[in-house]
């Protein structure tokens, strides 16, 4: 039950950015997710190109940069700038997504598509050969710290038995509330990648919690 593990540095001390993103750079976390907000797709603004060019230059772990933004079309070639290895927009924002999704990879990255918690995972059907991954947000999205929607699990296994009979490669990402007491649960459901927040930032130690997250895949 091998997975990929992105701890989201929205939830890090942002005051010591620097030592978290080391922290992160000798930790066994697979890539670094970083959580891009305007204030108008969602409540809250957040990380901007300062940060990413920051990133670009002292991250290790390959970057997954989850745009919850208007019109994400507009700074496709902007991020592939700045060493982003997986760009995903949501199916909520973009109006021609097939071409935002072609874009993305014609820059170089690979192409993540998110839906939010009432979208049904049924509108991904027509793109499911497309994109390389589909979040499915497991709280609102807009802050960090907030409790898991129950039914993210099922979305998970509904979506896994979608890409398995289109013969799609996609993965799939889980973001918002995942923890050590329903991590295991969605890798069962058919999650192979879990973007962990609060469940690694707020922990006293969050090397240890990278570390007992990552021991679930044995």
């Amino acid at each position: 039950m091998a997975f990929i593990l992105s701890p989201s540095i929205l939830s890090a001390d942002q005051g010591k950015m620097s030592d978290e993103i080391s922290m992160l750079n000798d930790s066994l976390a697979d890539w670094i997710h970083v959580d891009v907000m305007d204030g108008v797709f969602v409540p809250n603004i957040t990380f901007g190109f300062p940060l990413m060019k920051t990133l670009k230059k002292t991250a290790k772990k390959p970057l997954d940069v989850h745009l919850m933004i208007v019109e994400p079309a507009r700074y496709i070639k902007l991020f592939a700038a700045e060493n982003t290895y997986l760009l995903t927009v949501h199916f909520e924002a973009c109006h021609h997504l097939h071409r935002t999704i072609n874009e993305i990879k014609e820059c170089g990255m690979k192409a993540g598509v998110s839906v939010n918690p009432h979208t049904p995972v049924s509108v991904l059907e027509d793109i499911l050969t497309d994109a390389d991954l589909f979040l499915i947000m497991g709280v609102n999205p807009g802050y960090s710290a907030q409790k898991f929607i129950p039914n993210t699990t099922q979305k998970v296994s509904k979506l896994k038995e979608m890409i398995v009979k289109s013969g799609s490669k996609a993965i799939i990402e889980v973001d918002g509330g995942v923890s050590l007491s329903n991590a295991g649960e969605l890798l069962r459901a058919g999650a192979d990648a879990l973007v962990a927040g609060n469940a690694v930032f707020g922990d006293a130690n969050p090397l240890s919690a990278i570390q007992k997250l990552k021991d679930l895949s044995k």
